[in-house]
């Protein structure tokens, strides 16, 4: 068999499959044990149990799949038209939701076409051991698609290109054919820290080390307890991950938009306003996130989020009559709507004078803040 020409029709086959880059690697990924173990050490992967439950198996693809000599690491640009950074971070009225998240779950996606992929290659080679992969199972892939070329790790701990910067999925196929592998990218960052200094809460603790537990995206996405107090105004209106890091960096300037129609904004977020979004019940919810990646937080979690958006907007009394009306529906919910309302109140209490008493700040939140106040 000619493994070269082999390799190099399946990158062809990648692509028409959507893929807009495939780099091949081997699976020694040794070099990355002590690090991994190091963080896991620091608690820095915070509730996500999963992350540890494996032990090293995340740096050792052979023993997720025995057999596997290589791993076909694949990349899909999800950048959407009209992805509006700016007018929705800076109108604190509505709601900010990771790029990413805008239109389909990419894990059934792309998952389905890496297993196209496997399938086209049997086509060519007869039955081999093979097994794709899209952030369903413990794997290291962002390792795994340096070494395939796909880009060097970021500070931000994110893989980065130079033709297309950040915003892009990654999936791996896990075969047992000994194809020839691509050269490994090599880290460009420099002495460039933006994506560090421009984090809501230092959660970049190091050169390409996130401390999850102060993450947004974490907190906003994989946590679902009490957002600790600390950390809530930073969120500002952040209700579904934060892309602050990636909005920042410069190798971004040359990000594509997506081909994919399935990565585009919904259109139940095309205008995310804060009240009407948190006034979905759980079965509107549910519709409206079908086929989405944010549906997997659920509703209790989702009006969470958003409540400590609200507590972070200017103050509306429709604000405050929304707040109101969910609590106690869960303690873990209350705890954050209490707090929200605390600073629709705060604001109250700046716009009339701090002698004002706190039984009048009451009866003005319950009426409503005139307009000559």
């Amino acid at each position: 068999m000619n493994y070269q020409e082999l390799a190099d029709n399946i990158k062809i086959w990648a692509k028409e499959l959507g893929f807009q880059k495939v780099g091949i690697c081997d699976v020694n990924l040794q070099e990355h044990e002590a690090a991994l173990q190091q963080w896991l050490d620091a608690g820095y992967h915070g509730s996500m149990d999963w992350m540890a439950r494996h032990g090293m198996m995340r740096a050792r693809p052979n023993e997720l799949l025995p057999g596997t000599v290589r791993v076909i690491s694949a990349r899909m640009d999800y950048l959407p038209p009209q992805a509006q950074f700016a007018s929705n971070l800076d109108d604190p009225t509505q709601a900010y939701i990771s790029r990413y998240a805008l239109g389909r779950d990419y894990h059934k996606l792309l998952r389905n076409q890496l297993k196209k992929l496997g399938q086209r290659i049997e086509l060519e080679v007869g039955a081999f051991g093979y097994r794709p992969f899209v952030d369903s199972a413990p794997i290291l892939e962002r390792p795994l698609a340096q070494k395939a070329g796909l880009g060097w790790t970021g500070k931000h701990s994110l893989i980065l290109d130079k033709e297309c910067g950040s915003w892009f999925f990654l999936g791996e196929l896990l075969i047992d054919l000994p194809l020839p592998v691509d050269t490994p990218s090599e880290e460009q960052c420099g002495k460039c820290k933006a994506c560090i200094t421009s984090c809501p809460t230092n959660a970049i603790v190091d050169d390409g080390i996130v401390d999850a537990r102060r993450c947004l995206s974490y907190l906003t996405i994989e946590y679902d307890g009490v957002i600790p107090e600390e950390f809530r105004k930073p969120m500002g209106n952040r209700i579904y991950g934060c892309d602050d890091c990636q909005l920042v960096c410069p190798w971004n300037r040359f990000s594509p938009l997506t081909d994919h129609d399935d990565f585009h904004r919904r259109q139940s977020l095309k205008n995310p306003d804060l009240i009407e979004l948190f006034s979905w019940d759980e079965a509107r919810f549910l519709k409206n996130m079908e086929g989405s990646a944010i549906r997997r937080i659920g509703h209790g979690q989702w009006l969470r989020n958003i409540s400590v958006a609200m507590g972070n907007a200017p103050y509306s009394q429709h604000i405050v009559e929304a707040l109101k009306m969910r609590k106690g529906l869960s303690l873990v919910l209350d705890e954050h709507i209490e707090w929200a309302l605390e600073q629709q109140l705060k604001q109250v209490r700046e716009e009339c004078g701090i002698n004002i008493t706190h039984q009048r700040l009451i009866r003005i939140i319950n009426k409503g803040l005139p307009r000559d106040a």
